[in-house]
């Protein structure tokens, strides 16, 4: 990469559609993940990993696990931005935070995620190309900078009072 890597990544700002919102007057949960998607997409092509990638190498990421905490209710006319923090990386693996923010600062939402590197002739999970996994080392070093965000590695459970 040649430019200077935004610690974190942070996407253009978004806009939540119509149909997005639910019964209940807010965005559905599940355009939550949308967003998250987007804004994701926006952080692979900065490390050569987005569409084009797919299309002219056939290989691709797949997420294998996500745990998504919905901090605030986001409604219709809303603009929000996504940012992106990778936490660790291997040869065949990204783990990555993100956080959904209203363009007026407040967090809406928050996503850990496991992404796998796959061969889309198999499709089987594979090792990153040497370029690629340069890409990558370079984001993770530079978000190496930024401390480890207070809701990764949350997991889900009741409390229960003793």
């Amino acid at each position: 990469m040649t430019s200077p890597l935004p610690v974190p990544f942070t996407s253009t700002p978004l806009d939540l559609q119509k149909d997005w919102i639910d019964y209940n007057g807010h965005l559905n949960m599940a355009y939550y993940n949308v967003l998250f998607d987007r804004g994701l997409d926006q952080a692979w092509d900065l490390l050569g990993i987005g569409a084009t990638y797919a299309a002219t190498r056939k290989l691709t990421t797949y997420t294998a696990e996500i745990h998504i905490c919905y901090i605030r209710e986001l409604h219709l006319g809303a603009q929000v931005t996504v940012s992106t923090q990778v936490l660790d990386a291997d040869e065949k693996r990204l783990h990555v935070f993100q956080e959904i923010n209203h363009v007026d600062g407040w967090l809406a939402a928050t996503s850990e995620s496991l992404t796998l590197h796959v061969d889309m002739a198999g499709p089987k999970v594979t090792p990153f190309p040497a370029d690629i996994k340069a890409n990558i080392d370079a984001m993770l070093a530079a978000h190496a900078e930024l401390p480890r965000p207070e809701r990764a590695g949350r997991t889900i459970s009741i409390k229960r009072k003793v």
